[in-house]
């Protein structure tokens, strides 16, 4: 079947480079000859035939935007095979010949689902999570790195001033790439991921044993959906006698302007979207390995693909302590 109109949405948590990714469809899609349709908000803006044409005016001024322009929204009734069927029916109206998603697992499984009532589409990784298989990175991973770095650090300048410890709650829902990565750039006393069996006693006696030695402060960064980093504040001060806060980092490390390196990612894998559209593949997710740009099945990506856990990362963290 010969492309004529593709369609791009975002869904899901929105992460910085989403924009680059969309400005980096639209362009390309141009190139070839293309009609582009933003929809907006997600799954729901498409089921309710909420759509925009772009052009290359539309997407000027996006690669340093945060978030996403077309807006995201949960739609938990797209799980329901009438809704896709209603949402196909508004792409055969609206002359839609294939589809871009923009997102993490959740947009991949509804893009899986357009393929297989025949809409040819494609999934881009776009969550700060970095929890998708099949690539060594995502779009905004990195920049939410940077906030989470960057506000680690502005922590241990006043936990040293005061003799205070920190216990720091980064995202990642039940990946906890980025709680590693921060932790292994800000060289912190201790993380806790969901991908290796903790215990809290033994990290309370392990700050303890630093405190006793003459440590000034102490920082713990904590995957979220890991404890109650609240609770583990109380009770921290309780046995070290240092006053001990949390700081829940939440939503600010979705926001602001993307990092070049995410840029320049979501410009490729955006781009790469589209030529794959071209050359007639449906039903594939892009990824990065080893520098190059890849495609897999989104089913085999979604039910028998694993993430890659860096074990040697989280075991460098608590080396090097």
């Amino acid at each position: 079947m010969a492309i004529k109109k593709i369609g791009v949405l975002t869904s899901g948590g929105d992460a910085p480079g989403m924009n680059a990714a969309i400005r980096a469809v639209v362009r390309t899609g141009l190139d070839y000859g293309y009609e582009v349709l933003g929809v907006q908000d997600g799954y729901l803006g498409l089921h309710e035939d909420r759509m925009i044409e772009l052009n290359r005016h539309s997407v000027s001024n996006m690669l340093n935007r945060g978030g996403t322009f077309l807006g995201t929204a949960r739609f938990p009734a797209f799980k329901q095979e009438e809704v896709r069927r209603e949402c196909v029916e508004v792409m055969r109206k609206r002359g839609m010949d294939a589809l871009v998603v923009i997102g993490g697992d959740g947009s991949y499984m509804g893009a899986k689902l357009l393929s297989e009532l025949g809409y040819p589409c494609i999934g881009v990784p776009g969550t700060i999570d970095n929890d998708i298989a099949g690539t060594v990175t995502t779009i905004g991973f990195d920049t939410a790195l940077s906030v989470a770095v960057d506000c680690i650090d502005r922590l241990r300048d006043t936990c040293n001033s005061h003799k205070r410890i920190a216990v720091v709650e980064v995202m990642g829902r039940h990946c906890g790439d980025l709680a590693i990565a921060a932790a292994l750039s800000c060289g912190v006393e201790a993380v806790l991921v969901p991908e290796v069996p903790w215990n809290k006693e033994t990290v309370y006696q392990f700050i303890q044993k630093n405190v006793d030695a003459g440590k000034r402060h102490a920082i713990l960064v904590v995957c979220e959906n890991q404890t109650d980093v609240h609770q583990m504040a109380h009770e921290l001060e309780q046995r070290t006698g240092l006053e001990t806060r949390a700081t829940v980092l939440g939503h600010i490390q979705r926001g602001g302007a993307p990092s070049p390196q995410d840029r320049v990612l979501a410009t490729r894998m955006g781009a790469y979207a589209v030529h794959l559209l071209h050359d007639g593949f449906s039903g594939r997710c892009i990824g990065l390995q080893r520098g190059e740009l890849v495609h897999n099945d989104i089913i085999e990506c979604l039910e028998t693909m694993k993430h890659k856990f860096h074990r040697e990362m989280y075991d460098l963290v608590n080396s090097l302590v």
